[in-house]
């Protein structure tokens, strides 16, 4: 019987003797956990399934609360007009679309929005509308390449909602920290991101009402009962398709689908990182990956709070296993998650044909999977306070890893960089401070990282290290001597060659193995004016329903050398806002304030019209001395819910 049939399945922990049954298992029934220590896993056994069970003999016990909460029905919250049902945190997949679809038009000079290829429905004749499968590319438009490469994708697996929210959250987040936050910035600059918010966007349209699908919505390949159609599309990549791990049952939910890459979401993946990163690993499994490769992959699953790396079809160790302890011990510090081979006995369970897997044994690209959280369809309480920010704080570090992977994680982290001032006069020195950091690991249990002693650290001005003709200057540690595994750092940076205006310091630090890690970097600003005002960001986008008021948040600093005032003034809109200060101050050296902006979109707008002020902020010291800030808004597409039929 089907999982959407008249009678119920079952949330069952069901005990297995030795890591071959797991695995049997794994390949044949639908698997939330797996508990070594205490040998059961979490399954959700259709009743056919359970009968199976039965029959083997294998101990099983009804998880009584997970069924009783399973069978609640969904229903939207109180107030609740965004958001799946129940879960306000989350938005569908038309939401998500129109979000990438906005920050495209309000980033143009950083994002692209790419159609990577169709979803089964829609590549199918005789299948609904379906969808594209969308890329947003975040980079830098203005700096020139070739750029070190970062691929996330999320939502492969259909109920998994936290995944495509921590996706789209994390480019919300680059996006509105450009030119704000000095790491944020360079990376933008320097590297290049591609987000796929949806692996799998037929599936978690149907899981959106709150069924637990799991697959694509493939209904071709012979199982005829269609509350179990569709594709497992991390069994379906055509590296080691069909092994252990895996179902050939079409109504399985680890089905592999017909063929190796069967699937037209499998095919746009891959494809597209094949378009991402060369092929940089030899034909034979036993070839490494060069330690200077580039580029990261990552892709996000919940749950079980994991971070895994290859190799998944195997539980055998991958040729550059080492490495990928490394950085996933770094991306551990920042998680606190278990971080294991996938396929490593005691880890998780073997899986042929996943995506990571596919990226790692035919490109060489360092490649992992985050498992978020505890629940598929996590709370959203839990999401914004236990998930959400120490993910994107590793898929950040993620990003500064992509140009080694295999390298620069070993070396020592370069934080808390500091200046005895933000604004200087030109010429004047400015003292430097910093932290090497070479023990920021953690791997919840799995091994522990070798730290070494620091041994050096480098700056670099307006440009990181590699780049062709930047020149160092060596940065000494506050003791005296490079002899323990955190340093504190400190150097009088000469600033005689440098122009007024902002400028970013670079810093490095390499530990006693030679290894170079990630650079830390932080902005100062050199100027010659007493009086000089500044408004941060120069330019704001924001988007709102016809009636609704939409926010701005600006910050105005004192960048000049005395205490100033300032004036503000509002002009160029057509739209009403929100009555701000007339003036604001006094305001120290380098100290800021934020300004709140409201503008009111008018009840009698249009979709896509816009209106633009102008906050000028002028100084009182010096009256010719202000800074400008454009405001953007536009009108959007209220968001609306859409009834869904599950196939």
């Amino acid at each position: 019987m089907g999982k959407e049939s008249g009678q119920s399945p079952a949330i069952a922990k069901v005990y297995f003797e030795d890591v071959n049954q797991l695995n049997w298992l794994a390949a044949r029934y639908d698997i939330w956990e797996v508990n070594h220590k205490s040998g059961y896993l979490l399954a959700y056994l259709a009743p056919a399934e359970l009968l199976e069970i039965i029959s083997k003999g294998l101990r099983f016990e009804i998880d009584q609360d997970l069924n009783s909460r399973f069978h609640q029905p969904r229903r939207l919250l109180p107030d609740q007009i965004s958001g799946i049902p129940g879960f306000p945190c989350y938005r569908t997949v038309e939401e998500t679309y129109s979000t990438f679809s906005q920050l495209s038009i309000d980033y143009p000079d950083l994002t692209s929005l790419i159609d990577i290829g169709d979803s089964w429905e829609k590549f199918t004749v005789g299948g609904t509308s379906g969808y594209d499968l969308h890329s947003l590319v975040i980079t830098n438009k203005n700096t020139s390449g070739p750029k070190p490469k970062f691929y996330l994708i999320a939502a492969v697996h259909a109920r998994e909602y936290a995944t495509a929210e921590q996706a789209t959250r994390f480019a919300e987040h680059l996006l509105k920290n450009y030119d704000q936050d000095a790491d944020i910035t360079w990376l933008l600059d320097y590297f290049e991101i591609h987000i796929t918010p949806y692996g799998n966007p037929d599936g978690r349209k149907i899981a959106e009402n709150g069924a637990y699908w799991r697959k694509n919505t493939d209904n071709d390949d012979g199982c005829s009962d269609a509350s179990l159609w569709g594709t497992d599309l991390n069994r379906n990549s055509s590296f080691k398709w069909g092994g252990t791990g895996a179902s050939s049952n079409a109504c399985f939910e680890t089905y592999r689908g017909i063929s190796a890459a069967s699937e037209p979401e499998t095919q746009a993946i891959q494809n597209y990182a094949a378009s991402l990163f060369p092929d940089m690993r030899g034909p034979r499994d036993s070839d490494p990956a060069p330690n200077n490769t580039e580029g990261v992959f990552i892709t996000l699953h919940s749950y079980g709070e994991l971070v895994l790396y290859p190799w998944g079809w195997t539980s055998s160790a991958s040729p550059n296993d080492r490495a990928y302890e490394t950085l996933g011990r770094k991306f551990g510090y920042f998680t606190g998650y278990q971080v294991c081979r996938s396929g490593g006995v005691g880890c998780l369970y073997q899986t042929a044909g996943s995506n990571d897997d596919w990226v790692y044994g035919e490109l060489g690209v360092a490649s992992f999977t985050f498992e978020l959280g505890t629940h598929f369809f996590e709370s959203c309480s839990y999401f914004k306070n236990s998930v959400l920010d120490k993910n994107i704080n590793a898929l950040l570090y993620a990003l500064k890893s992509a140009r080694r992977p295999y390298q620069n994680p070993a070396g020592p982290d370069s934080i808390d960089i500091s200046f005895s001032a933000e604004n200087i006069a030109p010429g004047a020195s400015l003292n430097l401070f910093a932290t090497a950091d070479d023990t920021r690991y953690d791997s919840a249990g799995w091994g522990v990282e070798p730290v070494q002693p620091v041994i050096a650290a480098r700056l670099s001005i307006d440009q990181p290290s590699w780049i062709n003709g930047t020149q160092t200057y060596p940065l000494t540690p506050v003791d005296g001597s490079f002899d323990n595994p955190i340093e504190f750092l400190s150097t009088n940076v000469d600033t005689s060659s440098l122009t007024p205006g902002r400028h970013t310091i670079f810093v490095e630090s390499q530990d006693a193995d030679g290894n170079w890690g990630v650079p830390g970097a932080e902005f100062f600003w050199i100027t010659d004016e007493n009086f000089q005002p500044g408004l941060s960001p120069m330019e704001v986008h924001g988007s709102g329903t016809p009636g609704s008021l939409s926010p701005y948040v600006i910050q105005l600093t004192n960048e000049g050398t005395m205490d100033d005032s300032y004036d503000l003034q509002i002009s160029g809109n057509t739209w009403e806002i929100a009555p701000i200060p007339e003036s604001i101050g006094p305001l120290a050296p380098q100290a800021s304030q934020e300004i709140w902006i409201y503008v009111k979109i008018p009840e009698s707008s249009a979709i896509g019209d816009q209106d633009m002020a102008i906050l000028n902020a002028v100084s009182t010291g010096d009256p010719s001395k202000y800074a400008i800030t454009q405001i953007k808004t536009s009108v959007r597409q209220p968001e609306l819910y859409l009834p869904t039929i599950s196939k």
